[in-house]
């Protein structure tokens, strides 16, 4: 895996991963508004992908009919440098058709525990709270 970042000017970066896509990065200066996600808040996005894709990938295994999934997370970091996430809430808002909540659940153990490296990695340095909310868009017929 490869990436670069190149400086465009003020505090913005113009970011390339290995497999050629680009996005934008702009950390915080003074009063001067940010012109893209901060480093760190692509690092939290990164996170809510990472843990979003495996669940989804879980949950289609068991044969859940899942709509939609929406992972979001609030993070605090030290006060000092490093400025570490310290602690992170995910929230994963599952909806589908008969979803099995145990199942749910499941998935969401094993993108922590196993598969989301991210989480694994961010979990080092940061307590990892996970809470789940299940809509079901009831019985297919």
């Amino acid at each position: 895996m490869k990436a670069r970042a190149l400086w465009i000017g003020a505090g913005s970066f113009a970011g390339e991963s290995g497999s050629g896509h680009w996005a934008m990065m702009d950390a915080p200066e003074g009063d001067k508004p940010q012109s893209a996600p901060s480093p760190m808040e692509y690092l939290l996005l990164g996170l809510c992908g990472c843990t979003g894709v495996d669940v989804r990938t879980i949950l289609e295994k068991m044969r859940q009919k899942v709509k939609r999934i929406e992972v979001s997370a609030e993070a605090e970091r030290a006060g000092e440098s490093p400025k570490v996430f310290t602690k992170i809430a995910l929230k994963y808002l599952v909806s589908g058709r008969g979803l099995d909540p145990k199942k749910v659940r499941k998935a969401v153990e094993l993108s922590r525990d196993k598969y989301c490296s991210a989480s694994v990695m961010l979990g080092k340095t940061a307590e990892i709270t996970h809470e789940i909310e299940i809509i079901d868009e009831g019985i297919s017929s």
